[in-house]
């Protein structure tokens, strides 16, 4: 071999080695990107079958209501408490949501939570209903944890009616049902009417069989919170929980389904989580939070009489802000009546 093609030889050998170095390279990052992938998928199989292991627990699917005894659970009565209540949601370690909260919930009262945003109201109304476990700390009933409940028989005894209710594309009748498979009509006709329904119900085409459509697209949302509220009273709930129920309607038809709230609350343990104060004016206990734990707690009159608390600048913020907005309804309707006039 001459030198010429030596040399040739040795240059051919480098493009080789370069390209598959490259070819590696290449490769090696697809690779990163693979395991990164089956990672986080290894993390979400174990969330998986977490919950089907959970499911497959006795507290759950055993027939017992109590572990420790046969007590009735459909005759549970008594205060809901927090007693230093910390908690972590397991997808955001790093974020702590409650901090040592204690509050007390008392039988047959309505207790109020109310502060910013992301202060922990909601969070509170998942751990009583069992969807998370707290990371210290207890939550109890007439002085029980919880975790000696059936969960499935606990949740069967709470009710719940949220900002933004889920309705099926099926009949007013079978929306309502969902809240208890077995109702019969007059214990739906009669859930329907404490919850300020049953009327408009009847004023519909095929009345309690009209299909209320996707997500309820049919029905207002003051129709739709009343359908939301009969579904929770339907099972005679032991615990009602109200989050925000009222906060995404206009005045009119909060006005409405107040009135059904007030009325389904008497008698009834209620937490109600709020965002307008005007709501929950009289409620027996109300509790501000501020980043995840309780930093005022009483009535609206000893609330509003503290000067320089949280709740009175949250109060007198709203009013300000109610203020406003009747001055800019007073001004659009000025607007529009001169411009009848100007037509005429």
């Amino acid at each position: 071999m001459s030198h010429k093609d030596h040399h040739n030889s040795n240059i051919s050998d480098v493009l080789v080695v370069v390209c598959s170095f490259a070819r590696c390279l290449s490769l090696y990052s697809s690779f990163g990107l693979f395991f990164q992938s089956l990672s986080e998928a290894r993390g979400a199989a174990e969330a998986v079958f977490q919950l089907i292991d959970e499911a497959n627990e006795t507290s759950i699917n055993e027939t017992d209501i109590w572990k420790e005894d046969t007590e009735s659970i459909h005759n549970i009565t008594g205060d809901i408490e927090f007693d230093n209540v910390n908690f972590i949601y397991p997808s955001r370690k790093e974020v702590s949501v409650l901090h040592n909260l204690s509050l007390i919930a008392r039988a047959g009262q309505t207790t109020a939570l109310v502060g910013p945003s992301g202060c922990g109201k909601s969070t509170c109304i998942s751990l009583f209903l069992r969807y998370y476990k707290p990371s210290s700390g207890q939550i109890t009933i007439n002085g029980r944890p919880i975790t000696d409940y059936n969960v499935k028989q606990l949740r069967q005894n709470i009710g719940v009616v949220s900002q933004e209710p889920i309705l099926f594309d099926v009949s007013v009748y079978e929306n309502i049902r969902f809240g208890k498979v077995n109702a019969t009509r007059a214990e739906i006709e009669q859930a329907a009417q404490e919850a300020n329904a049953h009327n408009f119900i009847m004023q519909l085409p095929n009345k309690y069989e009209t299909l209320v459509g996707e997500r309820g697209i049919q029905l207002s949302g003051g129709e739709k919170q009343r359908i939301a509220l009969a579904r929770a009273l339907v099972k005679q709930p032991a615990f009602l929980l109200l989050d925000e129920a009222t906060s995404a309607l206009d005045s009119v038809s909060e006005q409405v389904v107040q009135e059904a709230l007030d009325r389904a609350c008497k008698s009834r343990t209620t937490i109600v989580i709020a965002h307008r104060l005007t709501t929950i004016q009289n409620a027996h206990q109300i509790y501000v939070l501020d980043n995840g734990s309780v930093i005022e707690q009483g009535t609206h009159e000893t609330l509003m009489a503290k000067e320089g608390g949280k709740y009175q600048a949250i109060a007198t913020r709203q009013q300000i802000e109610k203020i406003d907005d009747d001055k800019d309804d007073i001004t659009s309707m000025q607007k529009a009546i001169e411009e009848d006039e100007k037509r005429t």
